[in-house]
């Protein structure tokens, strides 16, 4: 259930990494924002649906970029560009998407260009990522949703911690369709 955030929007202060810097979207990453999802279609449309669908055109991610900038002032998601520190190459994409009834739950997204995949890029941008949820928006857990088809996803979640919840039962009108193919992960705020 979403409500107010408890707390003003943060600074877009980008968030550094080793290799990585994770920032909010710029008009000017337009370009690069659409060549990513352009070029990799097919296999973000599984796990990120409205995402592709809602960038068709350069104009399209314009328009998602700004609309981006507008969910981060009203805390509705915070969205940042994933960017190679040494060679500025944009690579990919995090968000969180709270749900600002306590206790505070973000659920966290990510994706990478296929050519930055297998890198650690993924399991870096998380970690940084987890930092900015519990530190800056005070979240006492975070969640990731991964699809069983996507083991690599899985790791990265595992990989920082992360711990696989229990299966979720289906309402009873789903489960003639078969098990869920969702895995649950969750990273609770450090004492």
């Amino acid at each position: 259930m979403y409500a107010v955030p408890p707390l003003p929007a943060p600074a877009g202060t980008p968030i550094r990494a080793a290799r990585l810097t994770l920032r909010p979207y710029l008009p000017s990453d337009t370009t690069d924002f659409f060549r990513l999802i352009d070029e990799n279609r097919t296999r973000l449309r599984p796990s990120f649906p409205a995402r592709e669908a809602a960038v068709q055109s350069p104009a399209a991610a314009s328009q998602t970029l700004t609309r981006f900038r507008h969910d981060w002032t009203t805390g509705r998601l915070y969205v940042f560009g994933i960017w190679h520190q040494e060679t500025q190459q944009y690579l990919g994409d995090i968000s969180l998407k709270p749900n600002w009834t306590p206790p505070i739950t973000l659920e966290i997204g990510y994706y990478l260009a296929a050519d930055a995949e297998g890198k650690g890029y993924a399991r870096e941008a998380l970690a940084a990522i987890a930092t900015f949820g519990f530190e800056v928006l005070h979240a006492e857990r975070l969640l990731i949703r991964c699809k069983a088809t996507n083991p690599r996803s899985c790791a990265v979640a595992e990989a920082v911690g992360f711990r696989p919840l229990p299966p979720r039962p289906r309402p009873w009108p789903l489960r003639v369709f078969g098990s869920s193919d969702i895995l649950y992960y969750c990273l609770r705020r450090p004492a």
